[in-house]
């Protein structure tokens, strides 16, 4: 037996690996979650209103205008690039040195580093900034100059410059407004050198929990982007001093306050007179069966406020108690006041009070000034140990800590999720496995060690708690100096034409399993291999032991050899400690759409790759039309499909060629998997409602199609057409005066900008034959809407 040599994923190792480092974006640290909405700027201002503290610069106290002590003004030094703080080494192609012997048609698509930037963590930080000393000689130089004596003293400039040191801590930090019975408004800033670096807008609903930005009022819509644009690259003053965005300033002032709080949370010696921000915060169970608001002075409980959650994860407002609701609530609530996460549960009422005092907790976490959890707050996806069967993956959401949202996943050998067509006692599994990590929180404290499996699902809830509790290290503030998790990972390329089973030790590849899928997409067992193609398995098998990705085409297997470099670099992705930039799954979106219909992209995303897509032409109907379709577009398809499966990312579809005889079709598809992978985005630079295009939706009855219009990320047009069972739009000749009257109160009388039924539409009419005609078209309204949501 060869003796197998180890491959060092270390530092510079690890990123040997790359002719094909655009499949190895060993991704850098996202600095924030995914929008967080649902607040309406139409709901009643809060009691305690943070409308007054961008103001001043407070520390402690956002609705009282507070004067901060003098240290908590830094001065920034004149050299330094904020912009480039978060990951320093952005360009990770200067460190891959093996890329000349990558093939061309793989190099290409490396694009994706810009936001994944895959060698960030495998670069030496001494190469990150060597530019920051230079500066000073060139401000020395004044003495040479003729100038008077007194212009001349370069002693007084390092003073001004130097003189005050920075009090904030670098780092990234998350904090909250004030809250509201919609939900607070919060940021994740990136903090270095006493400037924001980066900085994620969030804009919470009553659960606190990431939302659609579309799902905002309509004047918060833009916002996102202007106040992300006047926000970044300030200091603390400087963002106090920001203006409000026009038509959303409670939710400005909300993200400017929550800016204040997280500098106030960055300083390196915190306030030793006051422990919480004065104002009133919010925190939900975990389960989300109630919502704490707890009002603070500086350094103490002032008021507690105790509502349960709905089904939907709303507020249930004090007048629709049930009668039980108002003893349960009744009882809890000067409990927690008295004691807080201490309260003793009333008996009968066990159950109520955990979750109350969790949500208690979890509103205290928000409010301490020295939050000190160990956690980034954000997305986190991670999996368990791998089989030749596949692998389970978990999607969490992270906050103080603790577990407050999980989807779970068992994918298949090709490491696509099999959903419903997994094993039927672990599809049975998930929900209540999904139950019982909610109940438990965290993965870290609350239990002995593990979530009790399920029975019938052992192996898969083994899997599941390990993807957890992966999650949560890839959170920790520090994760120390590996860059991969030790154990098992899959790797499959986005051909599967190969499956890697990869063992991981201490960064280091210490065993390979490789296993070939045949023509029926299924695994080749071992002993059905033939002769030639266990001779080339052992091959690649022993090349990849000790070149990685670096191992040389087989002669006559280039195919092959280039598959198996593409799985290993897709196996150290699924062990990297970085979340990647997209989240995993299969997304659906749309081209520009026309009066015949428009053009869908099923895509399913693994580490940023297209590992599986599905293209159609649908009907106005939003049917797939199939062979119905115009020829040249149904020759196309097949085509474009096989090319975006080989570009395999993002930008790399976009440099695909169209199609000679269907070239709209062809762009509309590019635009529609570029749709895809803004919907898969983890972090969204600028957050928007709706893509800009246009997009058609359909009434629940396929016979009522309106198109719509968006720009500058909201809806400006509409177009109502009426169609017939099979799809076809029928002539206005045919249309009714119920319908005639609908389309033209649609289609007309809509001021410049947002369109009237481009927010909240509801039914309208002046008889029964308009309002269920236009009940129809407002169907078909929010089904655009969805249709162009980001």
């Amino acid at each position: 037996m060869k003796k197998q040599k180890f491959i060092s994923l270390t530092v510079s190792a690890a990123l040997l690996l790359s002719p094909f480092a655009y499949t190895l974006h060993v991704p850098t640290l996202n600095l924030k979650v995914d929008a967080v909405s649902a607040a309406s700027e139409e709901a009643p201002a809060a009691p305690a209103k943070p409308a007054a503290t961008p103001k001043a610069e407070p520390t402690a106290k956002p609705t009282a205008k507070p004067t901060p002590k003098p240290t908590v003004k830094p001065t920034p030094k004149p050299t330094e690039k904020p912009a480039a703080t978060p990951q320093p080494t952005v360009k990770p192609e200067a460190t891959v040195k093996p890329v000349a012997t990558a093939k061309p048609v793989v190099t290409t698509p490396a694009k994706p580093e810009a936001t994944t930037k895959p060698a960030a963590t495998l670069v030496p930080a001494a190469t990150a900034k060597p530019v920051a000393t230079p500066a000073p000689t060139a401000t020395a130089k004044p003495v040479a100059t003729p100038a008077p004596t007194a212009t001349a003293k370069p002693v007084a400039t390092p003073q001004p410059v130097t003189v005050q040191e920075n009090v904030y801590e670098d780092g990234i930090y998350v904090a909250y407004g004030n809250a509201y019975s919609k939900g607070t408004e919060g940021v994740k800033v990136a903090i270095k050198d006493g400037k924001i670096t980066d900085i994620e807008l969030m804009r919470t609903s009553p659960s606190l929990i990431d939302r659609d930005a579309r799902y905002n009022y309509s004047g918060v819509w833009q916002a996102y982007k202007l106040m992300h644009e006047r926000l970044l690259g300030k200091t603390r003053d400087q963002a106090a001093a920001v203006d409000a965005v026009s038509g959303a300033t409670r939710t400005s002032d909300g993200w400017k306050l929550s800016v204040d709080r997280a500098f106030e949370r960055a300083l390196k010696v915190k306030p030793d007179d006051a422990i919480y921000f004065t104002g009133e915060h919010m925190g939900i169970d975990p389960e989300r069966k109630y919502a704490v608001f707890s009002t603070y002075d500086e350094n103490k409980l002032a008021a507690v406020k105790v509502y349960p959650l709905n089904s939907a994860g709303d507020i249930v407002e004090e007048k629709a108690f049930t009668p039980e609701q108002t003893a349960t609530v009744a009882a809890i609530t000067p409990a927690l006041l008295g004691s807080g996460t201490a309260a003793k549960p009333v008996a009968g009422l066990e159950g109520d009070f955990k979750a109350a005092v969790n949500a208690f907790w979890d509103a205290e976490q928000n409010a301490k000034i020295n939050n000190s959890s160990a956690y980034i707050d954000g997305f986190y996806s991670s999996y368990g140990t791998a089989r030749t069967v596949g692998v389970e993956r978990a999607d969490v959401i992270i906050r103080n800590g603790k577990l407050v949202d999980v989807k779970l996943y068992r994918l298949g050998s090709n490491l696509i999720d099999r959903g419903n067509t997994a094993y039927a006692d672990v599809v049975k599994a998930n929900a209540p496995m999904t139950a019982k990590f909610l109940a438990n929180g965290s993965y870290i404290s609350n239990y002995d060690e593990k979530v009790d499996g399920v029975s019938g699902a052992t192996e898969s809830s083994h899997g599941w708690n390990q993807a957890i509790e992966r999650a949560f290290e890839k959170a920790l503030k520090d994760k120390g100096e590996e860059k991969y998790f030790d154990g098992k990972f899959a790797g499959v390329d986005n051909g599967s034409k190969l499956l890697l089973l990869v063992d991981l030790a201490g960064d280091k590849v210490t065993g390979v399993k490789l296993s070939l899928f045949g023509a029926d997409k299924k695994l080749i067992a071992d002993d059905k291999l033939t002769a030639e193609q266990k001779s080339v398995v052992d091959r690649l098998t022993a090349d990849l032991l000790v070149k990685g990705v670096q191992l040389a085409d087989i002669a006559g297997q280039e195919e092959l050899s280039g598959a198996a470099r593409a799985a290993l670099t897709d196996a150290l992705y699924n062990a990297s400690k970085e979340q990647g930039a997209y989240k995993d799954g299969k997304f659906t979106a749309y081209g520009d759409a026309y009066d015949k219909g428009s053009n869908r992209a099923d895509v399913t995303l693994r580490n940023g790759k297209i590992v599986d897509i599905a293209l159609y032409r649908v009907g106005m109907n939003l049917v797939d039309r199939g062979a119905a379709a115009y020829p040249e577009v149904v020759k196309a398809i097949p085509q474009l499909t096989e090319k975006f499966l080989a570009a395999g990312t993002r930008e790399g579809v976009q440099d695909v060629d169209a199609i000679s005889g269907a070239t709209s079709s062809s762009t509309a598809l590019k635009a529609a998997v570029d749709r895809a992978y803004g919907k898969a985005e983890v972090v969204e630079k600028e957050k928007a409602a709706y893509f800009d295009g246009i997009f058609i939706g359909v009434s629940n009855d396929k016979l009522v199609n309106v198109m719509v219009t968006t720009k500058y990320g909201i809806p400006v047009k509409m177009m109502v057409y009426y169609l017939d069972n099979n799809g076809n739009t029928r002539k206005e000749a045919q249309l009714t005066e119920a319908e005639r009257a609908v389309k033209a109160e649609i289609e007309g009388g809509s001021t410049p900008g947002l369109h009237k039924y481009g927010y909240r539409a509801a039914v309208f009419g002046k008889n029964d034959a308009e309002k269920e005609i236009s009940a129809k078209a407002i169907e078909a309204i929010k089904s655009a809407l969805e249709a162009a949501g980001k």
